[in-house]
């Protein structure tokens, strides 16, 4: 049964600021009073594009890799990414990956978050690419088969509609967001802080005191 607080996570395991925001994330994650929960929904950064991604954007994106590290200390990136792997503007395969292997295994979710953002910051691969998401289902110990069927799947592609609309819904454009659900309808916004989970954990005691 979901509980009638929860902070609610919006992110897209292909997004660079939201792996920055991971530590601290789980850091707040930790220290959550008991009656608020946690749920992540996806909200999708890029569509499905098979096309090279433009030269320019990948130039934006490695500065961005650079700030990262400035403003999040211990912040980590292979930049080999960028001369081994061709890169693709589109982040909803991996999206699908994370809901197929919690349609596998449930508990598995956050771990294929985690497989996605390695594999892409750290072991230069690219998770734009379906062999790469099924290699990490079978490194997580899902079955390869039925999570490449998943991944094609129309009902894989409905969930991950249905929750980029609900991200839409609580005014979410930009990732990583969080947003506390306080009742059936009240919800508000909690200003991300990469570095300090206390001032997030302060910000949510007070909406819901």
């Amino acid at each position: 049964m979901r509980s009638s607080t929860e902070l609610i996570y919006i992110h897209d395991p292909m997004c660079s600021w939201c792996w920055g925001f991971r530590p601290c994330l789980t850091r707040l994650r930790s220290l959550l009073p008991a009656q608020v929960g946690f749920r992540s929904l996806l909200g999708g950064l890029a569509p499905d594009s098979e096309d090279p991604m433009p030269a320019q954007m990948q130039q934006q994106l490695q500065s961005t890799w650079r700030l990262i590290q400035q403003r999040i200390p211990g912040t980590r990136f292979n930049f080999d990414f960028w001369s081994l792997c061709q890169p693709r503007r589109s982040t909803y395969p991996a999206c699908r990956a994370v809901l197929a292997a919690r349609t596998l295994e449930p508990v598995t979710e956050d771990a294929m978050v985690l497989a996605i953002q390695q594999a892409y910051y750290l072991r230069a691969m690219n998770p734009s690419e379906e062999h790469t998401l099924v290699q990490l289902a079978g490194e997580l110990g899902l079955p390869r088969t039925a999570f490449r069927a998943l991944l094609h799947s129309e009902s894989i592609a409905a969930q991950l509609q249905q929750q980029i609309a609900v991200a839409r819904d609580l005014d979410v454009h930009s990732f990583p967001s969080l947003v506390l659900r306080t009742g059936t309808d009240a919800h508000r916004p909690v200003k991300v802080d990469y570095t300090d989970a206390q001032i997030m954990l302060d910000c949510i005691k007070t909406l819901i005191a």
